[in-house]
């Protein structure tokens, strides 16, 4: 029953992790202009929390490596995350937002390394790839379940009720770490991601080796162009067809919910195929799928076509939330430092998509939409080039041995 019960604490931690995340999203926006904010203070307390978090990147997964505890540091960035919500509505002035954005960017810098360093001591390098299929399976339910429910309080309540829901969303998420215990870690022969930062440091493996490896800089390379195809694709898609057709109807909503559920339908499939095909076949699927929507999206479509073309973004987004750790815990397999590398990756992704907004942006106002989208497409295809012609296939020839997990959702 042991892998059960961690199962189901790594089941519903993802979950309401997901769902905390989901206010700090356009909801903020919305809260702010009720709290009679101009747009030029609503942009940049925006940018202050997107600039925070490319900084953040690397210092938390260095500090998540350098925890041997982690369920005390998923606890404390799962904290973190509560407190900003707490900020932004106890104090919804200009400093404390903006203090409220950095406490959120610094935890959003903690929990995705936490929670990968967390799954890997419950399931070991062999069920990992499985794992995190699974992972990104109740991440997905809890982001379309939050963004239903928030909405719902926002509607019948107040924009102020969706921070007190995600605050109170914690409770749950600390009492779901507690099914996850320290007895619960693997061998630790099977990485040395799960020795004690002293043993790896014996062991004179220095955190920028990491760093170092050749595959983990052409797979950054390849995540920066995937996130600079990807970023803008579906803000700019949605601001088209408002400008058109003066709404949006459900789009919006669809636009968010199909690919979160064809993650939901697949990904645990997805896990299974990097074990047995190996990453790079899987890596290539997921990144055609991406200039192939950008593609789509260069003729202007309608409202239901537009969101029928978003279970590409699914597909291209379950492949590419699963194979950033996992490709980290490949290239790391002699260093150990699985969560620096995992931040390195987070920081070509931030990369990416400040420069894929900002990019798409200036192309649609000085040229139009479509030229826009075609420069997109052309990051896409750049980005499937370099892991056709560059990214060599991290997954061992006979993959280390860890504890057999149960991975069935």
């Amino acid at each position: 029953m042991l892998a059960l019960r961690c199962q189901l604490g790594l089941n519903l931690l993802n979950f309401f992790i997901a769902a905390m995340q989901t206010a700090f999203g356009p909801f903020l926006a919305v809260y702010l202009t009720e709290q009679r904010w101009n747009q030029t203070s609503i942009g940049a307390a925006l940018s202050v929390g997107a600039a925070t978090a490319l900084l953040f990147q690397l210092p938390g997964g260095w500090i998540i490596d350098a925890i041997h505890r982690k369920r005390l540091s998923t606890a404390l960035a799962l904290s973190l995350l509560a407190i900003s919500s707490l900020l932004v509505i106890a104090l919804p002035n200009q400093v404390p937002v903006l203090i409220a954005q950095v406490v959120h960017s610094f935890a959003s810098s903690l929990i995705t390394p936490a929670i990968a360093a967390l799954t890997f001591l419950v399931c070991g390098y062999g069920a990992y790839s499985e794992r995190l299929g699974v992972n990104g399976r109740y991440a997905s339910l809890g982001a379309a379940f939050s963004a239903v429910v928030l909405g719902l309080f926002a509607h019948f309540l107040s924009e102020r009720a969706i921070f007190e829901v995600a605050a109170a969303m914690v409770v749950p998420a600390l009492a779901s770490l507690l099914l996850i215990r320290d007895s619960d870690r693997v061998d630790a022969e099977d990485h040395p991601a799960i020795l004690h930062p002293r043993e790896r440091r014996r062991r004179r493996h220095r955190p920028w080796q990491s760093l170092a490896e050749g595959p983990l800089q052409v797979f950054g390379c390849c995540v920066m162009l995937f996130h600079l195809a990807n970023a803008a694709a579906l803000p700019l898609a949605l601001n088209e067809l408002t400008r058109r057709t003066g709404h949006s109807g459900f789009v919006v909503s669809a636009a968010i919910v199909v690919p979160q559920a064809v993650v939901v339908i697949f990904a645990p499939l997805v896990g299974r195929l990097a074990e047995r095909l190996g990453r790079r076949p899987v890596l290539m699927l997921g990144f055609a799928a991406l200039p192939l929507r950008d593609l789509l999206f260069a003729g202007m479509p309608d409202a239901l076509p537009l969101a029928v073309i978003q279970v590409l973004d699914g597909i291209s987004g379950a492949v590419f939330g699963l194979m950033l750790p996992l490709i980290a815990a490949d290239v790391t397999r002699q260093s150990g430092y699985l969560n620096l590398a995992i931040g390195w990756l987070g920081l070509a992704s931030g990369v990416g998509a400040i420069a894929s907004t900002a990019i798409a942006g200036w192309m649609a106002d000085r040229f139009g939409a479509p030229t826009a989208f075609l420069g997109l497409t052309c990051a896409g295809v750049a980005a499937f080039a370099a892991v056709w012609l560059l990214m060599p296939e991290t997954r061992p020839g006979k993959p280390l041995t860890g504890r057999p997990a149960v991975v069935t959702a």
